[in-house]
This record gives C-alpha cells, structure tokens and sequence, in this order.
C-alpha cells in the first residue's frame, strides 16, 4: 500500500473525514477564541468542512479557501454553511494573495501535506498582517492519533504498509513548534486536540474508513478469505458497548502564533 495519497471527491472525503473534522475543528476555535470581523484564509480547505465552521462561528469580514483539488474546491461552493466564502484551487506553497492581506491564516489537517511544510508556513505568514494569527492543527498521526488507525494498525499487522502523507513528521508537536518559530512567529503556543466519536454499530466506522484513499484500493485487492478476519481485528481495536455502538478517540496537535508587529 504506497502511493501518493490525494483528495479528488469532496462528498467521498465528506462521508470519511467530515465529521471528524468539525468536531476537531470546534475544539480548535475554542481554544483560538479569535475576535470578530477577521478577514481569514482557509489554506488546504479540502471540501469546506472547516471554512464552514469559520463562516458559521468567527463572523468573518471575508474566508476565502485555497486547495490543489479541483472537485474538492468544486464541492466546498455548494456548502450552504460557507456562503459568502470564496474558494479557488491553488498551491499552499505559493498563495495567490497578496502580504498582510488577511488577519488570520489557518491550515486544517493539511500540513503534514505540504511537501515544504517551511515554505506553506512562511507564505501563511506572508499573507497575514502584522500582529495577525498564524494556526493549525494536525492529526498525530506517527503516534497514533488518526482517526482510522484500527485499520492503519490492522493493515500492518497483515504485513501492508499503509501510506503516510509526505510532511508526515510535521505532524509531530515538536516539529510544528520549529515550524512556528522558524517563521518568526511569537507568542507560539501548542495544545493536543481529542476527540472521541461513537457510530451506532462497527459497519458505520468500517463505512467511513474504508470510503476513499489508499485504504479502499488496498481492501479492494485484499484476498476474499482473509477480509473476514481483517474487519474483525478493526472491531477488536475500537471500543465497544453493550448496545453494539463503537467508538474511537482520536489526537491532533494544535499551534498558534502571531506574526510580529
């Protein structure tokens, strides 16, 4: 299991990743607490999971999102919550704003998909004003924080190497403070995100896990006779309750920083 991992279906990313990605993005606004009236940019905005949550809780002056996939940009537009956003495909290395454009630059999820997490963080910082906020938050995913970890680890237990984005260590805390302090930011600060989601019985994890990516090409080659065996080693990593519910706890790791006056 190898191969660039990539992001072309927003309803498909939406029915895996979305609803781990608002409840992480939540915790993250309240821990960000920004004020009113910020003009942001949503950098690697995926489907608009996350700019939506910025529309419909920061009272924007402006969200404008920025992602390479075109049917990921196409499906952030027909949000409802995002109205007003303004979406475009575009390189996180290179943004196409001009400096101290935006009051707050955010990345969700993404860094760790950056091929120069450096470069996607000194143009974070290009485009925010003086004083402006510079933040992220970032799976854990070397320790263990992914959400679909029970079928990373089940993968590897049959001898599969599941792929790993290619910034995968920027994932990590110490990292993303380099990160933040090698940009110039001050005022660094770094918290980890949990968070815990419960689906009413195992097929509704095994659903969302195994919808898109790396993870459905690989299960579609994986021997009919051992299939059986592997979803049951997913269950046996997820807790489970007397009501057939399931659930998992996930990890992020959040940093924030403001660009100097």
């Amino acid at each position: 299991m190898s191969g660039k991992i990539s992001f072309d279906d927003g309803a498909a990313y939406e029915r895996g990743m979305g609803g781990w990605s608002r409840v992480a993005g939540d915790i993250f606004l309240d821990w960000l607490k920004p004020p009113p009236g910020l003009a942001w940019v949503d950098v690697g905005c995926g489907n608009g999971a996350f700019t939506e949550l910025l529309v419909q809780r920061c009272a924007p002056a402006e969200v404008q999102g920025i992602d390479p996939s075109e049917g990921q940009v196409s499906y952030a537009a027909t949000r409802p919550g995002a109205a007003g956003a303004h979406f475009q495909v575009g390189d996180a290395q290179a943004l196409p704003f001009e400096a101290a454009r935006f009051g707050a630059a955010t990345m969700a999820l993404v860094i760790f998909f950056v091929p120069d997490p450096v470069q996607g963080v000194a143009e974070m910082v290009r485009v925010v004003q003086p004083g402006g906020l510079v933040a992220a938050y970032v799976w854990d995913i070397l320790e263990g924080g992914f959400p679909f970890e029970p079928l990373l680890a089940e993968l590897r237990a049959h001898g599969y190497t599941p792929a790993l984005p290619p910034s995968a260590e920027a994932s990590r805390m110490p990292a993303l403070r380099a990160l933040w302090q090698g940009g110039g930011l001050e005022r660094v600060e770094t918290r980890e995100i949990v968070v815990e989601r419960r689906f009413a019985d195992f097929e509704g994890y095994w659903a969302s896990g195994t919808n898109s990516g790396s993870v459905k090409a690989t299960l579609a080659k994986f021997p009919a006779e051992k299939l059986a065996g592997f979803r049951e080693g997913v269950r046996a990593r997820l807790t489970s309750a007397a009501d057939g519910s399931v659930s998992y706890t996930a990890r992020a790791n959040a940093i924030r920083g403001v660009r100097p006056a």
